[in-house]
């Protein structure tokens, strides 16, 4: 399994790059604007370089159908590792997979966005996306369960042999980590205060500590055993 980082912030990126945890990273608009950048193709172009050869999504921002052809070749230009985040259907309901499939057949790698049921998942992969996103949260939010969804999806592809990539995202709780990576996603795009919540228990502080003053305590008794013997 992948570990990408969804973030936009170059520090928490090269924090986790450093400690050999992330295998990519995903960015939206609404990350962006959170994160404070302004400049889209700056900021694509920055990461991309950072964690190259390693996969960068970035999303496209319309909702005509042209417009995201544009936009996507326009974005994969910037650096060959950049992947194009497409939404399964834009916001009035049209179905985008039209799209996903003339960047796949030109040679330009899709993220295909914001899927919250199998049906949807299944049709990423028909149209060629390389990496489906499957919003763990959101999909929680409506009463369904992602980890299922995600099982079912995996059971899928490997069926009928398809290249796409599960990508959990949307990622709210510990909970979710756990049980969709367990569910068989391919990939986890996490923030990266949940990676930090990952790492992290506090039985295995005390452990630690315990070791570490049991540790002192003996090498303090060595000591004392030398100094006895001179």
């Amino acid at each position: 399994m992948e570990i990408f980082l969804d973030t936009s912030k170059v520090e928490e990126i090269e924090k986790w790059l450093n400690q050999g945890i992330i295998d990519g990273v995903t960015t939206n608009p609404s990350i962006l604007l959170k994160d404070g950048s302004r400049d889209l193709k700056a900021s694509a172009k920055k990461i991309a370089s950072l964690i190259h050869p390693r996969p960068l999504s970035v999303e496209v921002c319309a909702n005509d159908l042209k417009e995201m052809l544009r936009q996507g070749r326009e974005f994969s230009s910037w650096l060959d590792n950049i992947v194009v985040k497409i939404p399964v259907i834009n916001e009035y309901g049209t179905s985008c997979l039209g799209v996903v499939k003339e960047l796949e057949n030109s040679g330009i790698k899709v993220n295909c966005t914001a899927c919250l049921s199998f049906g949807q998942a299944l049709l990423a992969a028909k149209a060629g996306a390389s990496y489906i996103s499957l919003f763990a949260g959101r999909i929680s939010d409506e009463g369904g369960d992602p980890a299922d969804i995600v099982r079912k999806t995996k059971v899928w592809l490997d069926m009928w042999n398809y290249k796409s990539k599960i990508i959990v995202g949307s990622i709210r709780t510990i909970g979710d980590i756990q049980q969709t990576a367990a569910a068989g996603a391919h990939v986890l795009t996490i923030p990266p205060e949940f990676l930090s919540k990952l790492v992290d228990h506090k039985y295995t502080r005390f452990t630690v500590q315990q070791f570490v003053n049991d540790g002192k305590k003996a090498l303090e008794a060595e000591v004392e055993l030398v100094k006895v013997a001179q």
